[in-house]
């Protein structure tokens, strides 16, 4: 056995520990190590990189078989890797939403009284999520998944149908770790977060999905193509941005700096395409919803 394999095997048993992994992720100054850490995965240095490299192999399954490029300046530019041309093909069938990231799908269900989950017994306000009364209204008894992006994971998220991008609400927040461990800890979590509420209009039915990108210990920073701003814990702009931006469906929209969290919600009208359930691993482009 490998001092790698057996390093590797440590630290999963440690891990694995519901307490010992929640202190490790959540009990730490978590604002001031992701500003740290975002820092230090843009140094170049060759030590640097490689060092942050191979201790990221160590945690995590990591596979850069589907890279576009197999040599980067930094840990930010493998976190935030393209993959080669037709990696991730697109289900292009009109009637079908895909997935705009790949991820493990967590929750999923139907909006009931303005609350969804975020893991069994732990619901939360959709008013508390997107802040805007008028939207928990649109989604009333409509449907929401939540789709986590693992650290290892392709970082990029994509528009799942053809759409407009209408407007992107920045909303401040801390970084807890969105992992299942402290979803089942930390109450309404996902609205105590650094996320953006991004309104889109398809282009099929001129129905309103909305995609909520939540950010996490170490990865508070989403960069939005057609914002032409990046969403950091430093950021203090305005919280609205007003947007008119066309995407057609599989076109890349923007990524997270290091992995975090998606949650989509439609309205009445579209549904879960056959076999979604919690805990399936999906990739970028596979069916997620079917219009009616």
């Amino acid at each position: 056995m490998t001092l790698r394999t057996t390093m590797g095997s440590l630290i999963d048993r440690v891990t694995q520990q519901e307490d010992v992994n929640f202190l490790l992720t959540n009990r730490i100054p978590r604002r001031a190590l992701t500003i740290f850490i975002g820092w230090l995965s843009k140094v170049e240095n060759p030590l640097v990189r490689e060092t942050c490299l191979a201790l990221w192999k160590i945690f995590s399954d990591l596979d850069l078989s589907e890279a576009k490029k197999t040599k980067f300046k930094s840990v930010h530019d493998c976190f935030t890797r393209e993959l080669k041309d037709g990696a991730r093909p697109v289900d292009m069938d009109p009637q079908t939403m895909v997935s705009p990231c790949d991820a493990i799908v967590g929750a999923t269900g139907t909006v009931r009284d303005g609350m969804v989950l975020q893991a069994k017994g732990f619901p939360y306000s959709l008013r508390d999520l997107l802040d805007d009364p008028s939207l928990v209204q649109h989604y009333r008894d409509g449907s929401y998944v939540t789709l986590r992006l693992t650290s290892s994971m392709y970082h990029r998220f994509h528009a799942p149908h053809d759409c407009t991008v209408e407007q992107v609400t920045y909303i401040s927040g801390d970084t807890w770790n969105v992992n299942p461990i402290a979803l089942k800890r930390v109450e309404n979590l996902f609205c105590k977060n650094e996320r953006a509420v991004i309104r889109c209009r398809l282009a099929a039915n001129d129905q309103l999905i909305t995609m909520v990108p939540v950010a996490a210990i170490l990865v508070a920073s989403i960069r939005l193509h057609f914002a032409n701003v990046l969403l950091h814990l430093r950021y203090r702009g305005a919280n609205v941005i007003p947007c008119a931006a066309k995407v057609r469906k599989g076109e890349e929209m923007g990524w997270f700096q290091h992995g975090s969290t998606i949650i989509l919600f439609a309205p009445p009208g579209i549904d879960f395409a056959p076999g979604i359930r919690e805990g399936q691993r999906m990739k970028m482009g596979q069916p997620l919803f079917t219009l009616r």
